[in-house]
């Protein structure tokens, strides 16, 4: 089980920090990854970690702003989101892959959170 925090109404510019809580189960010894999906629009990659968070993999819309990261001892996943733009509003799902490797397709991944809400407003 995956469960996003985080989400909310923030300025062009601000700042938010999503965060995943992920049962042992659903994270264990595995890659975590971020997915967002915009109204109107296909899901898309957003950010990868492997399981000991020595790869990262960023889209390149969030390269330089965005930074994912790990805490395995809490099984959690972050995600700090800086220097927000409107383009960014969507809505942010966790996911486990299904190995422990870093992997930016979806099909990789055999579990999803809910998704949280992001709206960055002009």
């Amino acid at each position: 089980q995956l469960v996003e925090s985080g989400g909310g109404l923030v300025q062009a510019g601000g700042s938010l920090r999503l965060s995943c809580a992920a049962s042992r189960r659903t994270s264990s010894n595995n890659g975590m990854g971020w997915f967002r999906q915009a109204p109107g629009k296909e899901r898309e990659f957003v950010s990868a970690i492997s399981w000991r968070g020595g790869t990262t993999y960023y889209a390149e819309s969030v390269k330089g702003r965005f930074t994912i990261s790990r805490d395995n001892a809490k099984n959690a996943v972050y995600l700090q989101m800086d220097s927000l733009k409107p383009d960014d509003t969507a809505v942010y799902y966790c996911a486990t892959a299904r190995g422990s490797t870093a992997v930016v397709v979806a099909s990789e991944y055999n579990y999803w959170g809910q998704g949280t809400l992001v709206t960055v407003s002009s």
